[in-house]
């Protein structure tokens, strides 16, 4: 028996762009199928039924008819548009920077449920606090927790040896904590503080897609952004557009200070 010709799903989507004259190609991250790149018919016409249903950072249940190449979208219900993380700039910014990551990371035709909660649940952090960084460093990590590229945080990745608290370093491209005795030559070390790899671990450790309420220092979400950008720019191999969006933004807000 032929498997059906069409499907439903829930879905996420990350970004779109014009195809011919009237219709959109779409990138979505569903709940149960992974990473759906599909066309949306005549949805640019202003009387299309799918007009407004397809905007970039909107969750929707979608209807979709399998195609050679592409899928294509038949029917779009929207379940949460995230209006108030649209509201403001900064964060429509960080909403686009989790939903390039996404993008990233996701595997088409793979399907990976944490990935989907996780980008949702910090989608309504965001929405709740477009102005605070700390959403962004939790689903850093665990989106390279639940990709299989978490690193360790608990032993030398190179003795395997319980790290003693000061005496530890950090490496992107080995795959996280390295001990004082340990240096790789392909190793980039980068320092990190007690402080800084507690707070990884508690995000680590954390039994839900929700961002832990704690309080962090300046330096100390600084020192964060710089460990876990090191570790997602190596692992994707190519710049981040947003992220330079991102700071772009916050030099014109400190400016303006």
């Amino acid at each position: 028996m032929a498997p059906p010709r069409t499907y439903r799903t829930e879905a996420l989507t990350l970004r779109r762009s014009t195809l011919g004259e009237a219709d959109l190609l779409l990138t979505l991250y569903s709940k149960d199928r992974g990473k759906i790149r599909a066309v949306a018919k005549g949805a640019r016409r202003s009387t299309s039924k799918l007009v407004g249903h397809l905007e970039p950072l909107t969750r929707v249940q979608l209807s979709l008819s399998m195609g050679r190449s592409l899928d294509i979208i038949t029917q779009a219900q929207v379940l949460s548009n995230f209006a108030p993380l649209k509201e403001n700039l900064a964060g429509i910014t960080k909403g686009l920077y989790v939903a390039e990551l996404v993008d990233g990371f996701g595997s088409e035709a793979q399907s990976n449920p944490a990935v989907y909660d996780l980008a949702l649940g910090t989608l309504d952090a965001i929405a709740k606090d477009p102005e605070s960084e700390l959403p962004l460093r939790f689903f850093e990590l665990r989106l390279l927790n639940a990709s299989g590229l978490m690193p360790e945080l608990y032993e030398c990745v190179e003795c395997r040896r319980p790290v003693a608290p000061g005496s530890h370093r950090f490496s992107p491209n080995v795959g996280g904590i390295l001990c004082l005795d340990c240096g790789p030559s392909e190793a980039q070390i980068r320092p990190i503080s007690l402080r800084a790899l507690k707070v990884l671990r508690l995000f680590h450790r954390a039994s839900t897609s929700k961002t832990p309420s704690i309080s962090v220092a300046p330096a100390l979400a600084q020192e964060l952004k710089t460990l876990l950008a090191s570790t997602i720019s190596f692992w994707l191999e190519k710049e981040i557009r947003s992220n330079s969006l991102m700071e772009h933004l916050q030099r014109d807000t400190k400016s303006a200070v």
